[in-house]
């Protein structure tokens, strides 16, 4: 069983253009563990993303407070990749494209990089769970011979992550808004391609803006940002109240000073 902590996290940036620096996370506390699904919901600007790319160490973001563990270990000080070796996975909100690597060179490096040298993963065996993978998101074999990401789609790309997540098998996977963009065919599959990994050995973090994704993927926890903190904890039946009623309305209900970019959500 894997753990994974938030506590009191403040994160600041510095904006290169006027030198100044802006806390975007201002004090979040957050606990999960392997066989749980949590989702975190929010209007844009609150810092969902911000919480994301810090938990896996993405440069820019200043901790300037708090701490994030994984499994009782301090991981502030670590680099990306030993983030990911001790199993986090980010699928990001806008993957980047890497010309000149084909998705399957990528995918079997980014196994082996987990793997000890006396046991890295056969080309048979790469290849039989790359096929399982791509049947089960509907994904022609095509897709592994293409440059990462280059060119692809909207929807390919978030199916691409979803097969990344899927071959690496991370303990933890923090999935940042993978349903932005997607219509209801590609939402169902992408879905399918996450609960098929439910189970004791895996957990995640969703980050989304609307109820839609969580009746594909239904969260044991939901959790509700504002103004860079969790203001509000639930089960998945705080997800319906917000697409009911707004986040508007729950900042009123809770009697926040808090100005919103969505106010009209």
């Amino acid at each position: 069983m894997a753990k994974l902590e938030v506590r009191d996290l403040h994160v600041s940036v510095k904006d290169e253009e006027s030198k100044s620096t802006k806390e975007i996370l201002k004090g979040v506390n957050l606990t999960m563990q392997t066989g749980e699904i949590h989702a975190i919901m929010g209007p844009n600007g609150t810092g969902k993303s911000t919480l994301s790319e810090t938990i896996m160490g993405k440069s820019g973001y200043h901790v300037t407070q708090g701490d994030i563990l994984l499994d009782g270990q301090s991981i502030l000080d670590m680099p990306v990749d030993e983030r990911a070796r001790r199993g986090l996975f980010l699928a990001m909100q806008y993957p980047a494209e890497v010309p000149g690597v084909t998705n399957a060179e990528f995918l079997r490096v980014a196994i082996n990089a987990r793997r000890d040298q006396d046991h890295q993963i056969s080309v048979m065996d790469f290849l039989q769970k790359l096929d399982r993978n791509l049947s089960l998101l509907d994904m022609k074999e095509s897709m592994t011979e293409r440059y990462l990401n280059e060119g692809f789609s909207g929807g390919e790309k978030k199916r691409n992550e979803i097969l990344q997540l899927l071959m690496i098998e991370p303990k933890i996977a923090i999935l940042d808004e993978i349903d932005s963009g997607l219509d209801i065919d590609a939402l169902k599959v992408v879905s399918k391609g996450v609960n098929s990994m439910r189970g004791k050995d895996f957990g995640a973090l969703i980050i989304t803006h609307y109820q839609r994704l969580l009746n594909y993927i239904v969260p044991d926890t939901v959790h509700v940002m504002m103004d860079g903190r969790i203001v509000k904890n639930g089960g998945p039946e705080l997800a319906k109240k917000l697409e009911a009623e707004g986040y508007t309305g729950l900042r009123d209900e809770l009697g926040l000073d808090i100005p919103l970019v969505d106010d009209d959500q």
